[in-house]
């Protein structure tokens, strides 16, 4: 279903100045209108086809399906009782000012979006019309009364994380007969987007982008990608896939991966902070890949597969594993941020559920070995979802349940997405998304990577409760590699 009426004017994200090789993103006046290119639906975090599949897996009884269910209906926020509790206006965060008396309600925000995707997708593997109902009652709700996102600086993370999530949960209901889909998509629009681009725009009132570490990029990213794709607003894509490769601030990928070391791995700029907003900042750029992949954009494998890299160099450390570090300050120069010297410590008992995705990605759609993405895959496994990982808004900044919803079986070949033949050459090889659906077509697997060991047979072998110990280590091919100390 396609937005053909003019939503409203409002400050977009116009990309300037990409041969200087950072994106300063400027404000211009212009109607948020569809785009009029065809856009797959359901197409953020899950296709109809990965709907179906899940379906089918689990009635026929397959593992690890099965295990990845039953943490969705186990938990609370999946039941078809689940009652909504709609706020005007949304408060994250303490203002510093004297006298200042809002309350934080955020919590009602998160808690009713991960009831209403939960509910949403056990309705697309049980087929029970009772949590579509809930899951639509639930967002009607919400679009019906919500006019702000209001706060500290905390509402930027409260429009992008939220505003991400409440499309992939609205995207699996948005045919259903009751489902108020305009009033929804103006919500996402004026209430969650507008905020996230003018984040990605200001930085909050012209602070320096880089005093923003990159998990603040990153789901205002995913807010503005995914509010694009729901309204299919093709420019909006465009805008936000530019910003993903070259952006100003810190979750563009340069940014946010600054160094290819010579084993291979690159470097997260947060593992020098602490592992949780490392973690984060994995699963939410790990999302901003998935939706796009899923509208025939391959941000997996930008920049010779920098966020497999980067994924793997966050899943070696959180194992537990010594990994390089470069202080950042030392690559960049960046003002206005902490600048640690050394790698942060890591907790290998610290778990979010971020990993399915990527590593089923990487191993089985593209059929490229990634060690330490399976061995860590497995652990996790079976994941969860919002409200398995604590009551606090850091055990739902993730939709989770990978290990149901991404789980494959191996590709023969590479899938990798490509534009139809009445797409341009440009298009097709600067990433930006074909106008047309995008079908997945095979390529030779390996892209230039190579591996030793047998270490993801091993974890793919554990994930399904089998007991091994992993080995083996991921060189990759280090065209664009960075020595440990140099400047990227």
């Amino acid at each position: 279903m396609h937005v053909t009426r003019q939503i409203s004017r409002r400050t977009v994200l116009k990309a300037t100045g990409a041969a200087a090789g950072a994106v300063g993103l400027t404000p211009v006046a212009t109607p948020a209108v569809a785009a009029g290119g065809a856009f797959v639906h359901p197409g953020l975090l899950h296709t109809g086809a990965d709907l179906a599949r899940m379906a089918a897996e689990v009635k026929a009884g397959a593992s690890p399906y099965t295990a990845g269910y039953a943490k969705l209906t186990a938990n609370r926020h999946s039941q078809s009782d689940w009652t909504p509790n709609p706020q005007a206006v949304v408060y994250r965060g303490v203002e510093l000012r004297p006298r200042s008396t809002w309350p934080q309600n955020y919590g009602i925000l998160y808690n009713d979006i991960h009831a209403a995707y939960q509910n949403a997708l056990r309705y697309h593997v049980s087929g029970d019309s009772a949590h579509a109902d809930t899951a639509v009652a639930i967002l009607n709700a919400w679009s019906a009364k919500l006019t702000k996102v209001s706060g500290s600086a905390d509402r930027f993370l409260a429009a992008g994380i939220y505003g991400y999530q409440a499309a992939n949960a609205a995207e699996l209901v948005r045919d259903h007969k009751d489902f108020q889909l305009e009033r929804f998509q103006r919500m996402l629009v004026d209430v969650f987007c507008s905020v996230s681009e003018d984040f990605l725009v200001k930085h909050n009132n012209g602070t320096p982008a880089p005093h923003y570490w990159p998990n603040w990029d990153l789901c205002n990213m995913a807010c503005a990608l995914a509010t694009a794709i729901f309204c299919d607003d093709q420019g909006k894509v465009e805008r936000a896939v530019e910003y993903f490769k070259h952006g100003a601030g810190m979750g563009s990928i340069r940014h946010a991966i600054p160094v290819v070391h010579d084993d291979g791995l690159a470097e997260w700029m947060e593992a020098g902070r602490d592992q949780g907003h490392s973690l984060m900042g994995v699963g939410l750029m790990g999302t901003f890949c998935e939706m796009a992949w899923n509208q025939g954009i391959d941000l997996y494998g930008y920049d010779d597969n920098r966020f497999l890299k980067g994924a793997q160099y966050v899943a070696k450390w959180s194992l537990g594993g010594n990994v390089p570090y470069t202080p950042y300050a030392q690559v960049d120069r960046r003002p206005g941020i902490q600048t640690p010297t050394q790698v942060a410590p890591a907790d290998p008992a610290q778990m979010r559920p971020v990993w399915a995705m990527i590593a089923n990605h990487y191993t089985k759609r593209r059929g490229l070995s990634a060690t330490y993405l399976t061995r860590i895959a497995a652990k996790a496994a079976p994941e969860g979802g919002g409200g398995d990982y604590g009551p606090n808004s850091g055990g739902f900044d993730q939709l989770g349940f990978g290990t149901l919803a991404f789980t494959r079986d191996k590709e023969v070949t590479a899938a990798t997405p490509t534009p139809s033949a009445s797409a341009s050459a440009s298009d097709a090889g600067s990433g930006t998304r074909p106008r047309t659906a995008a079908t997945a077509t095979a390529s030779p697997a390996g892209g230039g990577l190579a591996a030793t060991g047998s270490g993801d047979v091993v974890g793919w072998a554990a994930a399904a409760g089998v007991t091994a110990v992993a080995g083996g280590v991921l060189f990759l091919r280090r065209r664009d590699r960075v020595p440990q100390g140099g400047a990227r």
